[in-house]
């Protein structure tokens, strides 16, 4: 699909309707999930932080992550309070009175209460030092007011501040009105302080899929890179994109916009990447690649943390091998024959450079490299061999199985529902069929080992593994059902091999 941006718009959450037609809720005002009636052990304990603050002539608001949430109407777990007017030498005592502190940020007053989901800081003042991303003095500041201290965080709708007591909202950048219109805006030109907060906005995005990025934010992002950041922060943002994300290529499509992609060549190498309408009427590969990840939403839920993240991998980058080898056929229409095979070294070296762990790369491109193949072997009622040694080749059928459904789902025609696409049918097939096999989670186990040779009395030696995996293949085959038949395969191998050794 072809996205126009101009004079700065945001033209694809503008215009695309592709699963950005998701209205702002109704904020709770009221807050009911700060109510003193909602009594959970850390609320109670940020409350009474509150009455502390007040009782040494200072105040104390509740910020971020909890503020929004509450105003939409769902549950806090975690809660960030910020204590104005008091200085560190006299909250510090007073709070290690009633809990024990765990000091996380002591330099600049930072402290978390002991197995508790709070974290208590003095407002603070940042000072850049530098291009790096630690290049910050950082000193707390109890006497900076509200917007003042809340005009270094990220998004208006994070520097919402609530009295936990009274459930004053304290809002000096919008950040409700924001909130109730469903906008990403950045809250001062600090933000480009800190490049991650691009990153940020595109998981921020991606989970809460009602909001659409200011425009000025988008300018904002475009002006700024990732250069300086190290892999482990960019993959942190990534990981929540994806394992979190209720609607992923919101965030993606972000990226574009702030030109983002040109980070990641292997993505901005996608768009405008066509394919034959018959097969793909939902447009090029960069929007059957955001379609296909979507659809891995509904599958990471039940997964963990690795697997999740593979899968989801696997569905963003399981076409990278397309710009490179679509071309127009003599039948006059767009073909990418081998893709999956050349897909899979993109795909490593874009999952490496990220994530920094070679087996895990290696494993999302193998689920890239054979994403082709199990369509193919069900249709042409391929035998228990062939899906053996598929299983062998990948390890994880049920992954794979999981990757071809999103594959699927992301061909369905715009206005139809990826539930009714006919070809569900042959991936519910292929699901039955690694089920009925029992390699839906790993190959078959070999029936018999290198122990079993000594046992017959052999002594271990290079010959030892052309015998067994001999016998693997048959049992691959089907050829050998069991430990026993396997047994007897080797004895009679062995045998063969004596009777030689004696003509000799």
């Amino acid at each position: 699909m072809a996205i126009e941006i101009e004079n700065g718009k945001t033209g694809f959450f503008a215009t695309s309707g592709f699963q950005s037609d998701v209205s702002p809720p109704r904020l709770d005002l009221a807050l009911k999930a700060l109510a003193p009636e909602q009594s959970v052990p850390s609320l109670d304990a940020a409350r009474e932080v509150a009455r502390v603050a007040r009782s040494l002539g200072g105040r104390a608001f509740l910020v971020g992550g909890c503020v929004r949430d509450a105003l939409l109407s769902r549950q806090c777990h975690d809660f960030d309070v910020e204590v104005h007017g008091v200085p560190a030498s006299a909250l510090l005592p007073a709070l290690s009175e009633r809990w024990s502190l765990d000091e996380v940020g002591e330099s600049f007053g930072v402290v978390k209460l002991h197995h508790l989901d709070v974290d208590v800081a003095l407002p603070r003042r940042e000072t850049r030092l530098g291009e790096g991303h630690r290049d910050f003095a950082v000193s707390a500041d109890p006497d900076l007011g509200p917007a003042e201290a809340s005009a270094r965080r990220d998004f208006t709708v994070n520097a919402i501040m609530v009295d936990p007591l009274s459930l004053e909202i304290v809002d000096p950048h919008g950040g409700v009105d924001d909130l109730r219109h469903g906008i990403m805006r950045h809250v001062s030109n600090h933000f480009s302080e800190d490049p991650l907060r691009v990153l940020r906005g595109m998981q921020f995005l991606a989970r809460f899929p009602f909001l659409r990025p200011a425009p000025e934010t988008v300018e904002l992002c475009a002006s700024m890179t990732q250069d300086v950041l190290p892999a482990e922060r960019l993959a942190a943002e990534w990981e929540k994109l994806l394992l979190s994300g209720k609607i992923p290529s919101r965030g993606l499509e972000f990226l574009r916009e702030c030109r983002w992609l040109r980070f990641y060549p292997e993505l901005a190498a996608l768009p405008g990447c066509q394919q034959d309408p018959i097969f793909h009427p939902e447009g090029d590969v960069w929007r059957h690649s955001l379609l296909a990840l979507d659809a891995s939403v509904a599958m990471t839920s039940g997964l963990d943390r690795d697997d999740g993240l593979a899968l989801s991998l696997a569905a963003l980058c399981h076409d990278f091998g397309k710009p490179a080898t679509t071309a127009r056929g003599e039948d006059g229409r767009l073909h990418s024959y081998g893709h999956e095979l050349v897909g899979a070294e993109p795909t490593r070296s874009f999952v490496l450079r990220l994530w920094n762990r070679e087996k895990f790369a290696s494993f999302v491109a193998k689920l890239v490299q054979y994403h082709m193949r199990p369509v193919p072997l069900m249709l042409e009622n391929a035998g228990a061999r062939a899906w053996r040694r598929l299983s062998i080749d990948v390890g994880r059928l049920d992954l794979l199985a999981d990757l071809v459904e999103c594959d699927v789902r992301a061909t369905t025609p715009p206005g139809e529902s990826p539930d009714s696409n006919p070809s569900l049918s042959i991936v519910r097939s292929i699901r039955g069929r690694i089920l009925e096999l029992s390699i839906e989670k790993k190959p078959p186990e070999p029936l018999v080992m290198g122990r079993d040779l000594i046992a017959m009395g052999l002594k271990p030696g290079p010959y030892f593994g052309p015998l067994l995996s001999e016998c693997y293949e048959e049992q691959i085959a089907g050829n050998i059902a069991d430990r026993a038949a396997a047994l007897d395969f080797l004895r009679a191998r062995v045998a063969g091999m004596s009777s030689s050794s004696s003509a000799t």
